[in-house]
């Protein structure tokens, strides 16, 4: 079993919406070799424990018609290291990640941005608007990420 881990700051609106886009493109079979195989996760470099999701992020979910339970966890180093790939939001996101795992340069080199050409901006104030753009580009950016991430990686 492959965990792939997806990061930003408070884990209530970016990283959750991720993690459900990523877990219903798996459960639809959109990332081709890995079914069943990999657990997706969420966490914030400063989230507060047990915060709910944002509900412009749960409106923007159902929008797509993907379902989503759970609340905030702060992420900690042997999250980070225990995870296949990680998928940091932004850049700062990736470093201060990459921090949190010291010396360890295998954990390190699993840490990445979700999207190579540019930072996921925070829609947090932003309206719904934002987030359901979001929603939209995670669509179409996640199960590519997927697949490019876990193509060969996963042993049945």
């Amino acid at each position: 079993m492959r965990t792939v881990l997806f990061l930003c700051t408070g884990n209530t609106c970016r990283s959750p919406m991720a993690e459900a886009i990523a877990r219903h493109a798996l459960d639809q079979g959109l990332v081709k070799g890995v079914e069943g195989q990999v657990f997706v996760a969420s966490a914030g470099l400063s989230a507060g424990e047990g915060m709910p999701v944002s509900e412009e992020t749960i409106e923007a979910l159902e929008k797509l018609g993907i379902e989503h339970e759970g609340s905030s966890k702060r992420v900690t180093a042997d999250m980070l290291r225990k995870a296949d790939r990680v998928f940091a939001m932004t850049e700062s996101h990736r470093v201060a990640a990459q921090r949190l795992l010291g010396d360890d340069e295998r954990a390190k080199a699993r840490v990445e941005r979700l999207d190579p050409d540019a930072d996921v901006e925070d829609p947090i104030g932003m309206g719904t608007t934002a987030y359901h753009a979001l929603a939209r580009k995670f669509r179409t950016l996640i199960p590519r990420r997927l697949a490019e991430a876990l193509a060969g990686q996963v042993t049945g």
